[in-house]
């Protein structure tokens, strides 16, 4: 079967897709900064430690990765991270990892892997949020930089399409992932108020299978329900 990259693979949403795109056959790289709390492992699964802020260390696993699959069918632009609050308590180191880990590297990766991806007429595919069409309060930064993903794919897809690349972007809602602990806030417990990792998996699997021709550009997951619960503020996360 292809070649796969997927950031962000060390959990929630990223491993999961890893572990659909492997039980489609796919050999799967993915980069993540820590794999030590990831018990999976495939023979067809190939993780690659890599701090998507770091643009030379990214180019260069990259360069790496496609020397020695000598191909590239699938890119899945998943790493993000989220801080929230009133936008002047955030410190300028956390808006340049949001913009760095959700906006620039995602960029810059898709410029580097779109020569492979025009020869097998491949797929890049960019894991957004509802914050990019929906803003909210207290995550104007976040949905920022969400945004820009939003718009730089669609120019994307007009730009690569005559190429045969098709450029799909998923807009998940509140998903429950590790993605909250460092919020002071979570997305509830209850099925109808969240989404699941392997819903965003399962998208994944339904663009990968649309006919040679018909392209998902857009696909928005979002819960029956709105839940949200607010955590103590005496948690602490280590």
């Amino acid at each position: 079967m292809g070649i796969a990259i997927v950031t962000g693979a060390s959990s929630g949403i990223g491993l999961s897709v890893v572990q659909k795109l492997v039980d489609m056959g796919h050999t799967v790289y993915g980069f993540a900064r820590d794999f030590g709390k990831t018990d999976f492992s495939h023979e067809r699964f190939r993780p690659v430690i890599c701090d998507m802020t770091d643009l030379a260390a990214l180019e260069d696993r990259t360069k790496a990765i496609l020397a020695e699959a000598g191909q590239l069918d699938i890119l899945v632009n998943n790493a993000g991270v989220g801080y929230f609050g009133p936008h002047e308590t955030l410190s300028p180191e956390k808006l340049r990892e949001m913009t760095l880990t959700n906006l620039l590297a995602p960029m810059a990766l898709t410029r580097m892997t779109l020569r492979p991806l025009r020869d097998t007429k491949g797929f890049v595919i960019f894991v957004a949020s509802t914050a990019a069409l929906y803003p909210g309060r207290f995550g104007s930064a976040y949905g920022a930089t969400k945004a820009g993903l939003h718009q730089f794919a669609l120019s994307l897809f007009d730009e690569v399409r005559k190429s045969g690349i098709r450029v799909v972007t998923l807009y998940p809602d509140m998903t429950r992932t590790r993605f909250y602990d460092r919020a002071d806030f979570e997305p509830d417990a209850d099925f109808e108020c969240h989404i699941a990792p392997e819903c965003v998996a399962d998208a994944v699997e339904q663009v990968l299978n649309q006919r040679a021709g018909t392209v998902i550009t857009q696909m928005v997951l979002r819960p029956q329900r709105i839940g949200v619960v607010k955590k103590r503020r005496d948690l602490t996360v280590t």
